[in-house]
């Protein structure tokens, strides 16, 4: 039996989960033991802070051990120190919000940092789309979408990746929450001032929320968190879809450019599953009746599909097909970076 470690960092903090898996990683992996901590991992110059990730993660190894009941005494505290033992972990898969832009720390201090710590010489840093990825479809080609204050499209034939979306709230993640939320409150100004596209039902919620309309700039722009207030609204957009035009029309759109971004990663040939996960897709059906019919006008030869797993199921599965050697999912120098014992 083998032990591998699937790490999932976010927006709502980092989760943990300890898996076993047979060495020649046939059988899958099995979660035995799963923690989490609420902090967001802080980003700086150098992007994701891997000394606080590091800080955080030792100590949730430790706990998910014993947790297992897994015996660590057979490696020596003198080899786990020296970065020469191999460790009980057999792969480690960290997947992060940001990883693609905000990763350079990461992918250079975490490989000699866990081996040093942990021994570990199997890591792969991924894209928390990738995890997504692998956790709706695990390795066979297709495209997921995954949507939540942002929004992103990722799609494979298993010889590279295609990416949409995923720009953050100022330069895309189009029909993502904070796109659906922002809308609505901009139509809800509009209301307010008077001017054509307004909505009064969008108004009266924004001010049952936050306040009067005038005093909503000065509530929104000095948050650091602005993608996630704005992505608070956004089932209020939905919930008055169904009896307004304006906000009907909010959700519309937003299910067409998920859809045109589904497209743009769908492998061009054959059939191509998609799998929708994340938060965004609770809103049910005000958003998902217009995003099935916007995909079958757009991608008629697909198949939309449940996910099989969550993110933290996807590091997992990453994590036990590296360490059975049977990792099918395109290596990417930024989106799933496979670090082993021989890059050195």
């Amino acid at each position: 039996m083998s032990w591998v470690l699937g790490v999932d960092s976010g927006g709502s903090g980092l989760r943990f989960a300890l898996g076993s898996t047979a060495p020649d990683g046939t059988a899958g992996v099995t979660t035995v033991a799963a923690t989490a901590s609420a902090e967001p991992l802080r980003t700086g110059p150098s992007g994701i802070d891997a000394g606080q990730l590091l800080a955080r993660l030792l100590p949730a190894v430790d706990t998910l051990l014993a947790q297992a009941g897994v015996n660590t005494n057979t490696n020596t505290n003198t080899d786990m120190e020296a970065g020469s033992g191999p460790g009980v972990l057999s792969a480690v898969t960290i997947g992060a919000a940001g990883m693609a832009t905000l990763g350079d720390g990461l992918r250079a201090e975490l490989p000699a940092a866990l081996a040093h710590s942990l021994g570990v010489r199997r890591l792969v840093l991924a894209a928390d789309a990738v995890t997504a990825y692998a956790g709706a479809l695990g390795q066979r080609p297709g495209a997921v979408v995954a949507a939540g204050t942002g929004m992103i499209a990722l799609g494979t034939d298993l010889t590279g990746w295609r990416r949409a979306d995923g720009w953050g709230h100022l330069l895309g993640d189009c029909g993502g929450g904070a796109w659906i939320g922002r809308a609505g409150l901009e139509a809800a100004m509009r209301a307010h001032d008077g001017r054509r596209g307004g909505s009064p039902a969008l108004l009266s919620r924004m001010e049952e929320v936050f306040g009067p309309a005038p005093e909503l700039p000065g509530l929104l722009y000095p948050r650091t968190d602005r993608p996630a207030v704005l992505a608070s609204f956004a089932p209020e957009v939905a919930r008055c879809a169904a009896g307004d035009p304006i906000a009907a029309g909010i959700v519309s759109t937003a299910a067409r450019h998920i859809a045109e971004a589904a497209a743009a990663v769908c492998p061009p040939s054959g059939a191509c599953e998609v799998a929708l996960t994340g938060g965004l897709f609770g809103l049910g059906d005000p958003l998902l009746v217009p995003l099935r019919a916007e995909l079958a006008g757009q991608l008629p030869h697909a198949t939309t599909v449940s996910a099989a797993a969550d993110p933290l199921g996807g590091a997992l599965l990453i994590a036990g097909a590296l360490a059975g050697d049977t990792l099918r999912l395109p290596h990417d120098a930024r989106l799933l970076n496979v670090l082993t014992e021989q890059d050195g």
